[in-house]
């Protein structure tokens, strides 16, 4: 089971330590393979600071969350974080167990958790801006949908957008593999 495209075209971002973490679906066909192909990609990442776990499987499809544990403890130690996800139930914004909470959460809801923004490093105010008013109002989209703050997330979505690009060329054309492109954190 190759991961290689999905991490490129889907986690480029996040492998070059701009982001926390990305997500994407990929079909598997056996939950054997995708264990070993996950244990294989976490052995590679370990220097470099990404992992890659499974949020969730169903119907040969699995959701994959790849990020950089230490981004993520600094997204959720932002102001008002800990207060927004106890709301949802989160006891603790301890890395590991938000994690381990939100796959809770996304085995439990037929909806997906909204929260899961902050987990992807969305600005709080525009999660909550989606959770409260859904695609209505929203003042663009991009990466997400945008509800503070338009002139800072355009360059993001601009710098996400380029990165992606770049690490896409790089590596289709072969002066590149994966480890190489990914920022040693």
């Amino acid at each position: 089971m190759s991961l290689d495209k999905y991490l490129v075209e889907h986690c480029s971002p996040t492998l070059a330590s701009l982001k926390t973490a990305n997500m994407f679906s990929c079909r598997f066909d056996s939950e054997k393979a995708l264990e070993t192909a996950i244990d294989s990609w976490n052995e590679l990442f370990r220097d470099k600071g990404v992992e890659l776990i499974v949020l969730k499987k169903e119907n040969g499809l699995a959701l994959i969350y790849v990020c950089r544990r230490n981004m993520l403890t600094a997204d959720l130690n932002k102001d008002g974080v800990k207060e927004f996800l106890t709301a949802y139930g989160y006891r603790s914004i301890n890395a590991d167990y938000a994690i381990q909470t939100l796959k809770s959460r996304l085995q439990a809801q037929k909806d997906f958790p909204h929260e899961i923004g902050i987990f992807l490093s969305y600005p709080l105010g525009d999660v909550k801006g989606f959770i409260e008013q859904g695609s209505e109002n929203c003042l663009c989209t991009g990466c997400w949908k945008v509800y503070c703050n338009e002139c800072e997330a355009q360059k993001t979505f601009n710098k996400f957008k380029k990165c992606r690009e770049v690490y896409s060329r790089l590596y289709t054309s072969g002066s590149r593999n994966i480890l190489q492109l990914t920022v040693k954190a």
